[in-house]
């Protein structure tokens, strides 16, 4: 569930922290108080796409906290997955810092990036936010809906039909490219042999134009290299007495003549011997390597007509050797089908048959998952709209497939049908649903589906659209039932959904003349009947509104009792 939330520097919030409640935690408060920024600063926390502009005036940055706690073993999972610390409690600390020209995420202190936090958030809270409920009106949210409902039985055949299409897919690209004329077949296979030849005949080998530059820089460098050797060897050797070897000779002579007289001094010449001997050894290395730079015309020139051969076939085929050799194999592999591009085509349509009829499986397999899912999910909508106060409603999540129109998932199209009156035939959602009954139709599926799923948080951001009396009670009871088994958070404006709260908290906006800010208190028992007494349009709360306000709050009583 989600604890707390701290809000800093963000929009008209200078510093604001909530601590909610299990059950049902309501926010309300006057119109343009900052009831939205609260959901803003959640979906912030959360990844959302953040602008500069949202810092406080005069503020550096904005910082957002949300502290949850989870023991869910996905949950769990994706910590470890990720390398992030888990806590012994199972507390969530997510953190982000807005700073013009960027954002920093963290998780328990771990700085991460904003799609982990996306991903973490999805086993943690499900946010419904204003005009949500006007998705109802796309079929394509109607099959996302389904599938969700449907779960990891769907998930895992879902996977097997997006495999199976991409297969699919594959052969088609391969029979729409042989599928050329002749003629046209007949210049591409020359081309084809052309380069191939060229490719073959240069016969490169990995890492041989490394060895050859190597090769070329030292050949083309001789005159250099052997000035520097001369030097080397007139500095080091005995061609005269300042040289190294002449000065050790002269340096063995004088410890030579002194080293009866201490065995120490025996040790000491022994090592100006063994220094004597490198000098001697290098020397001789040196005339060793100088002899073998005599420069071969003939093999420089090979060396430079093979390099010139294979740069030009990197820049033609890829960059690299190894470039070229892929090259070559592609060539050679396209060259093979068109060559022999009846059999070719034979083998392919084989396949394309054989992945067809394994596609078709999956589709067949998923239509029935569906179907199942949706019988499942039609009853328990039609019982939770009833409760929301449709009173003669029939509800059909319908599952339409279409073997011609197969798609990465599935041959289904899926479409909410709904008769909220006696007599009338079903008709899709889209075409009859008002604004309050659209919002009840996504209550009820929230309802139903938070009982399937684990997200411990739902918020709800005036969920209330578009109704009243009678029916906002039904919501109200709604809300009260599913914080039974959720914690839910609803920003609402009507005093029945308010009337249902566990916690109630007031989102207020206040100014000294200079600047604005929001704050948000939790009220008690009395400043929340003043509260409601508000909501009911009492604008000077007197004792008759109070009293009307005390009702409410008993009537919601019972009902949470009941």
């Amino acid at each position: 569930m989600l604890h707390s939330l701290e809000v800093k520097n963000l929009a008209l919030i200078e510093e604001a922290e909530v601590e909610f409640s299990e059950g049902l935690n309501i926010l309300s408060g006057e119109t343009g108080a900052g009831k939205s920024i609260i959901i803003g600063s959640v979906n912030l926390a959360l990844g959302a796409k953040a602008d500069a502009d949202m810092i406080r005036r005069d503020a550096e940055s904005a910082g957002i906290q949300m502290v949850f706690s989870s023991k869910d073993p996905a949950v769990v999972s994706f910590l470890k997955e990720n390398d992030l610390p888990e806590e012994e409690d199972g507390t969530i600390v997510i953190t982000r810092k807005i700073q013009p020209g960027r954002s920093v995420f963290k998780i328990n202190g771990e700085t991460v990036t904003a799609r982990q936090v996306k991903a973490l958030a999805e086993y943690l809270i499900d946010i419904h936010g204003q005009h949500e409920h006007q998705s109802l009106l796309k079929t394509e949210k109607h099959r996302e809906i389904l599938d969700d409902y449907a779960g990891e039985k769907l998930g895992s055949v879902l996977t097997e039909i997006a495999a199976s299409y991409n297969r699919r897919k594959e052969i088609l690209k391969d029979l729409q490219e042989a599928d050329v004329d002749e003629a046209s077949r007949v210049r591409e296979m020359d081309l084809l042999k052309y380069e191939l030849e060229e490719i073959q005949n240069a016969d490169c080998k990995a890492g041989e134009d490394e060895e050859l530059e190597q090769d070329y820089r030292r050949m083309s460098r001789s005159d250099k290299i052997r000035e520097a050797l001369e030097a080397s060897l007139s500095l080091s050797s005995y061609s005269n007495d300042m040289s190294v070897s002449g000065q050790l000779d002269r340096a063995l002579r004088e410890l030579g003549s002194v080293s009866d007289y201490d065995p120490k001094l025996d040790e000491l010449l022994k090592q100006l011997t063994e220094i004597d001997d490198l000098v001697s050894d290098y020397g001789r290395s040196v005339s060793d390597y100088a002899d073998s730079l005599e420069l071969d015309e003939g093999e420089f020139a090979r060396i430079e007509d093979r390099l010139n051969t294979i740069n030009r076939l990197k820049a033609k085929y890829g960059g690299s050797i190894e470039g070229i050799l892929k090259a070559g194999k592609e060539r050679e592999e396209r060259l093979d089908k068109l060559s022999d591009l009846e059999a070719f085509l034979e083998k392919r349509k084989k396949d394309l048959e054989k992945e067809e009829k394994i596609l078709k499986a999956a589709c067949k397999k998923a239509e029935e998952i569906r179907k199942a899912a949706a019988a499942e999910l039609s009853g328990k909508l039609k019982n939770a709209l009833i409760d929301l106060n449709f009173l003669h409603v029939e509800f059909e999540v319908e599952v339409r497939p279409d073997p011609e129109k197969i798609t990465s998932l599935g041959w289904d199209s899926v479409e909410f049908m709904i008769s909220a009156n006696p007599g009338e035939p079903m008709r899709p959602l889209s075409e009859i649903a008002s604004g309050g009954e659209l919002s009840r139709v996504m209550l009820a599926l929230k309802t139903v589906v938070a009982r399937k799923d684990s997200i411990e948080t739902l918020i709800f951001d005036e969920i209330d659209t578009g109704i009243s009396g009678k029916t906002a009670w039904k919501v109200s009871e709604k809300l009260g039932e599913l914080s039974g088994e959720r914690q839910v958070i609803c920003i609402t404006h009507l005093p029945q959904i308010a009337a249902m709260a566990d916690t109630h908290f007031y989102i207020e906006k206040s100014t000294d003349g200079s600047s604005t800010a929001t704050s948000i208190t939790e009220l008690s028992k009395e400043e929340q009947v003043r509260e409601l007494a508000r909501m009911l349009g009492a604008g000077d709360a007197g004792e008759a509104a109070e009293e009307n306000a005390r009702e409410l709050l008993k009537t919601a009583e019972k009902v949470r009792r009941s």
